[in-house]
């Protein structure tokens, strides 16, 4: 019976004390509210009903979609940047005691960005992803304050990798492979793994490492011959890796396998560790067949490198 204009003054006289009861209620509620994740939530309902409206042409509910979102958006950025704030200014010798499993606040960042990164990628909001940015800078600040609270850099790091896999997994599950927060964790995550092989290694092949590493550099250079009266050195290296490399490398794989709480992600590191120390064996191998050291009488103990690689094949972790 009306249309246009008059048809939305005829709806508003009939439903316009409902529709403030509504928002009444709803700012009321809101004042006290502190889940992020429901306000959230409701945004994106009142985005789909807004689109629904207008895809059948009902513009009568577009002022109330419009008051409700005002309500709501101010909440959420309300809310998250609490949250941004209590990550900033947390210390972590208030935590209690740390061990170098993944900490609750991880998990708990990691679920709750997952559920708002996999809500938003429906309806991408530029705002949520800046304050998730920021949210993912303070926990990386964090987890690095409370790694600092272990007095060994070995210990840091299982704690730091630990931390960054978890994160990485929650996300992996409900975020897309390709957003920011996955590709930020996956980076820090191998930077940290790569550093751990590295200290892993140091310490039963530091001596061999040292070696290619300096020969290394002074074949660049064109100095190798500063090292031609190393034969000591080079055969204790030489007999050295060959009468201990097993036990070193049994004894690194249970290390990993008890450090880390993700039984794959531990499997990775031994298989990273031992590629790592194939790549330093045949460097060494490589040094040592350099004119300066071809007629060291050791070079015939030195290991078969194909002979090495079945070998460790062996010392693969298989779950």
């Amino acid at each position: 019976m009306v249309a246009g204009n008059s048809a939305l003054d005829l709806f508003n006289s009939i439903m316009g004390k409902t529709l403030s009861m509504f928002l009444k209620n709803l700012s009321t509620y809101l004042s006290d509210c502190y889940d992020s994740i429901a306000v959230f939530l409701c945004i994106h309902i009142i985005l789909r009903f807004r689109a629904i409206t207008a895809k059948r042409n009902i513009p009568a509910l577009d002022k109330y979609w419009e008051a409700v979102l005002e309500l709501l958006w101010p909440r959420f950025e309300l809310i998250l940047e609490m949250n941004i704030q209590s990550i900033r200014n947390t210390d972590p010798q208030k935590l209690g005691v740390l061990d170098t499993r993944p900490h609750y606040i991880t998990r708990r960042y990691a679920e709750f960005s997952s559920a708002i990164v996999s809500i938003n990628q429906t309806f991408p909001n530029e705002r949520t992803n800046t304050l998730l940015g920021q949210l993912q800078i303070e926990v990386e600040n964090f987890v690095l304050k409370m790694a600092a609270e272990f007095p060994s850099r070995r210990d840091q790091l299982i704690f730091l990798i630990n931390n960054y896999d978890m994160m990485l997994n929650v996300l992996m599950e409900r975020a897309a492979d390709d957003s920011k927060e996955v590709e930020g964790f996956q980076q820090l995550l191998l930077a940290r793994t790569q550093e751990f092989i590295e200290e892993i290694l140091s310490s039963p092949f530091g001596g061999m490492i040292a070696f290619v590493k300096e020969s290394e550099g002074l074949i660049e250079k064109g100095q190798l011959d500063k090292l031609k009266n190393d034969e000591a050195r080079i055969t204790q290296l030489v007999r050295g890796f060959s009468s201990t490399w097993k036990q070193s490398v049994e004894a690194l794989s249970q290390d990993v396998m008890r450090s880390f709480t993700n039984f794959k992600n531990g499997t990775s590191i031994i298989q990273g560790a031992l590629t790592q120390l194939i790549q330093y064996y045949h460097g060494f191998h490589k040094v040592l067949s350099q004119p300066t050291f071809r007629s060291l009488a050791v070079r015939s103990e030195l290991i078969n490198l194909h002979h090495l690689m079945v070998e460790v094949k062996k010392h693969k972790p298989n779950f």
